[in-house]
């Protein structure tokens, strides 16, 4: 039995998910990352080269750079829907997202055990203004919105999400299995805080929109690592192209629900510091069946249902 469920959630079968989390969300991701298969992290950890992110903007200034459109090519576009993912250079200044790790590392150190290899934390925009800016800004949300070629995309939420040096690998997965949401039409802006060099453990995603398919038949493993390493074994049968370089400075991904992906272990002396947001096209409902691969959803999506259309106060339009 997995050491991170109880007892409700470790009953039936290894795939049974069919059951509600019952734990917090920072437990579900101790849960979720102990799928990872393969050897804990071990060696020396490396410092990565030095960065400069030059002067640091104020709050309204990094408000005013966030309210800002960000130019979208087509070409963008049509590598996100062919691939499922599009990496963006520049999209914030090195300066903004070195204001956002600050504020970030403020609230994670006050809010989670610093044991803990993974740290997470969500719903940061309801009480802090500069992540409100960050998570819903337009900027991104227009990205969001011009990706999913939706005319208004909603939040559905953030997530702070450090990997600590000496931290392991992220299990492959796709969010479709983790959103409770009856849409493809929903994607994850990935905002890496700091250059992320491939020691850091950058995300790194399998190329192709219909990839997915190929390891439908895969059986989840709630209590261990089949699952994530019949997925690898799938992928490089089938020569699944992965794209794992490092991310400069300003870049950012956004992949779609269905986009597996993954990450390796931070095997450098710095926090590989992250922040998540998931947005959503308006009109969107909750699936009939939510399961304990959701974690606790309903923080997210509050007084909405099975089957209703997601519009809480929680999920703004931007």
């Amino acid at each position: 039995m997995n050491p991170f469920l109880s007892a409700t959630t470790a009953a039936g079968g290894a795939s049974d998910v069919a059951v509600a989390w019952d734990r917090g969300n920072d437990q579900w991701w101790d849960w979720y990352m102990s799928l990872a298969d393969g050897p804990a992290a071990s060696g020396p950890l490396t410092s990565p080269a030095p960065h400069d992110p030059g002067p640091l903007p104020t709050d309204d200034a990094l408000a005013a750079e966030l309210a800002e459109p960000y130019p979208l090519t087509g070409a963008q576009v049509a590598h996100f829907r062919a691939e499922s993912f599009v990496k963006l250079p520049g999209v914030l200044s090195p300066g903004g997202l070195e204001r956002l790790r600050a504020r970030l590392r403020e609230m994670l150190d006050a809010a989670v055990d610093p044991a803990v290899g993974f740290q997470s934390l969500e719903m940061m925009w309801l009480e802090d203004p500069l992540l409100r800016a960050a998570v819903l800004s337009p900027r991104i949300g227009g990205i969001a919105a011009g990706l999913l070629g939706a005319d208004r995309v909603r939040l559905y939420h953030d997530n702070a999400l450090s990997k600590e040096p000496g931290a392991g690998r992220t299990p492959w997965h796709f969010d479709a299995h983790h959103f409770p949401l009856a849409s493809a039409d929903v994607l994850t802006a990935w905002i890496p805080l700091q250059p992320t060099p491939r020691e850091m453990g950058p995300l790194a995603f399998a190329r192709g929109a219909d990839t997915w398919r190929l390891v439908e038949d895969v059986a989840f493993d709630k209590h261990g690592t089949s699952y994530d390493r019949g997925v690898s074994e799938a992928f490089r049968a089938r020569e699944v192209a992965v794209e794992d370089g490092p991310f400069a400075a300003g870049e950012m991904s956004f992949h779609s629900a269905h986009c597996f992906h993954t990450a390796g272990a931070n095997l450098t002396t710095v926090p590989r510091m992250v922040l998540a947001t998931t947005y959503f096209a308006d009109g969107v409902r909750v699936v009939d069946a939510p399961t304990m691969v959701s974690g606790d959803w309903r923080k997210f999506i509050p007084g909405a249902e099975p089957g209703e259309v997601v519009e809480s106060d929680h999920n703004p339009v931007l």
